[in-house]
């Protein structure tokens, strides 16, 4: 249990049977009358976000996440099949359930992947991958590292904007957190 006092953003409670993580919080102590929390919180597994206010010092059930190292190790059909690295149980995720993190998942590659209740809510990638840019517009003399960006499609199918100096075959670090380009891999 988690008293409403202790709310921090990102704190993962559960609410009607499903895991609510806090996105946003507020404590009000009004002049007259009790204190409370005012909440805004996502639902873990449809992405619904909704408000809730809860009384000063009132607790509800924080959720149990397990966090578990897995590889994704290929993909068959739509889903993507990862491996516990511990006990080489297989998991198939929908691309539903992989959020945008398909954009930039690569087959080899480790993620920390998030249950509750062996049900799995999230799959977390590291903050930076590298990619091959698999199509873009050639770059032309006179490109320059100050000027503008033009799209770039990456070897996972995902476009991102890069410099224009870019190529095709060069291998470029993208955040995975907005798909934006960090520089070059060399």
């Amino acid at each position: 249990m988690i008293s409403s006092n202790d709310f921090r953003t990102g704190t993962s409670i559960e609410l009607d049977g499903s895991v609510w993580r806090v996105v946003e919080f507020l404590h009000v102590k009004p002049g007259k009358g009790s204190a409370f929390v005012r909440t805004k919180l996502k639902n873990a597994q449809t992405g619904s976000v909704v408000e809730r206010t809860f009384r000063a010092g009132e607790t509800v059930p924080q959720a149990t996440l397990e966090k578990r190292t897995m590889q994704h190790t290929y993909k068959e059909g739509e889903q993507y099949v990862f491996m516990d690295m511990e006990t080489y149980e297989e998991v198939r995720l929908s691309p539903e359930q992989m959020g945008t993190t398909v954009n930039y998942i690569k087959e080899e590659m480790e993620a920390d992947v998030l249950f509750w209740n062996d049900t799995v809510l999230e799959v977390q990638l590291p903050t930076s991958v590298i990619l091959e840019v698999t199509d873009t517009d050639p770059g032309v003399k006179g490109d320059t590292a100050t000027g503008g960006t033009k799209p770039a499609i990456v070897e996972t199918g995902a476009q991102v904007m890069v410099p224009l100096f870019i190529s095709i075959g060069e291998k470029i670090k993208v955040d995975t957190r907005d798909g934006s380009y960090l520089g070059r891999e060399t």
